[in-house]
């Protein structure tokens, strides 16, 4: 009897590690075979994007342009209170546009990298584990403000107003 109990809280920390939604937000992506250029699927971290040359278009978009000051001091103020999930696709234009943009505007903000989950899209808009139909996902890239994991607000492609970082910042200010 006293290893029972052992015994049942060593099977539950194991089944709940081993199960997929304990390694959301972990990098765990598969490279998907295109013509025309390199297809992450799955969950990517920044150093993934940032590191393989493939993703030049990284690096070089990160130079251009400044953090909307709005959002900055937003995302400042609600520091530690919300994560962002971005859906993108690495064959995407305006992904590849966006993306660097989040992360300039998170830097600025001290934003730590492990509050932004990047998920990656194939063409057909699908990922693993079915996260795109989770999180209802039509277009890409869309970044989804989460609280205590749920969704607070989200931004699709450049936003209603076309300021993607000013919107992800009334979301933030929001909370």
């Amino acid at each position: 009897m006293k290893y029972l109990l052992p015994i049942i809280a060593l099977f539950i920390i194991l089944n709940t590690a081993c199960s997929p939604s304990a390694n959301l937000g972990k990098p765990n992506y598969t490279v998907v075979s295109d013509t025309e250029t390199k297809v992450l699927r799955g969950i990517l971290s920044r150093s993934i994007i940032e590191n393989d040359t493939s993703f030049a278009w990284f690096k070089e978009n990160m130079q251009y342009g400044e953090a909307d000051p709005s959002a900055v001091a937003a995302f400042k103020q609600k520091a530690g209170q919300f994560s962002i999930w971005v859906f993108g696709g690495t064959w995407c234009h305006d992904t590849r546009n966006l993306l660097p943009k989040l992360y300039r505007l998170a830097d600025k903000s001290g934003l730590p990298d492990n509050r932004i989950s990047f998920v990656g899209l194939d063409r057909k808009k699908t990922t693993i584990d079915n996260l795109q139909v989770k999180w209802k996902i039509v277009s890409v890239p869309t970044f989804i403000v989460v609280k205590n994991g749920k969704e607070i607000g989200r931004v699709v492609e450049y936003g209603k107003s076309g300021n993607m970082e000013k919107e992800l910042g009334e979301i933030v200010s929001g909370l």
